[in-house]
């Protein structure tokens, strides 16, 4: 049985360090995110997993693949574990959105839950996708502690949902940070939230709001 859930940002990308929102481009990871990769993965093989789902993104496949040279299974790929679709706004910062598109910005920000720009998906959308992801892997039962590479935004929607009152959208979740969360009679609680102590103090990159994509 599924006790213990690790969510782990993907490394950090030329994207990220820009501020410019990924969505699903395929922004591989930059020199720093393959060592925050590297440090991760000498943290996690202490952790007893016995599974390891991943975005099929490509930074977050880049970022599994560092971690599945310590362990001894294989990584389950995802596309529901993708980051938030921005559409016509992937590539953008949140200065150009506003600038470049003042309406649709306003948008966003009046209904933060199922504004959609276009080609893009909404919160909603990514909760869905995210939950039934969430929900496959716990009852996969592959043991007590499973970890999930995913993106800033896909991983708040879904704690949002499961732990509404965690406030997880006041956190600033860094490039390989380590979120992990428990099982109790209550339900699901988070246990330790943005966790960088296994970079030793390197650089990790948090997301700019208005909820970016990373």
């Amino acid at each position: 049985m599924v006790k213990r859930v690790v969510f782990i940002r993907a490394g950090e990308t030329d994207w990220n360090r820009l501020g410019r929102w990924q969505g699903w481009v395929a922004s591989p990871l930059n020199a720093h995110g393959q060592r925050q990769a590297h440090k991760l993965a000498q943290f996690i093989r202490n952790l007893g997993l016995s599974a390891l789902y991943s975005s099929d993104l490509v930074r977050a496949r880049q970022t599994a693949e560092l971690l599945d040279e310590v362990l001894d299974f294989a990584v389950v790929y995802d596309e529901r574990l993708r980051e938030r679709n921005a559409g016509a706004w992937q590539g953008m910062t949140l200065q150009e959105m506003r600038d470049w598109y003042p309406d649709e910005f306003a948008g966003l920000t009046a209904d933060p839950e199922n504004f959609r720009v276009a080609g893009a998906e909404s919160r909603a959308d990514v909760r869905a996708r995210m939950r039934a992801a969430f929900d496959a892997a716990v009852a996969a039962d592959a043991g007590e502690t499973i970890a999930i590479v995913s993106h800033t935004t896909a991983i708040k929607l879904l704690l949002d949902q499961i732990i509404p009152a965690a406030g997880v959208f006041d956190l600033d979740f860094g490039n390989t940070s380590v979120t992990t969360i428990h099982a109790s009679q209550q339900g699901w609680e988070i246990v330790v939230a943005q966790d960088v102590s296994h970079l030793d103090g390197m650089e990790s990159q948090a997301v700019p709001e208005v909820e970016g994509n990373s």
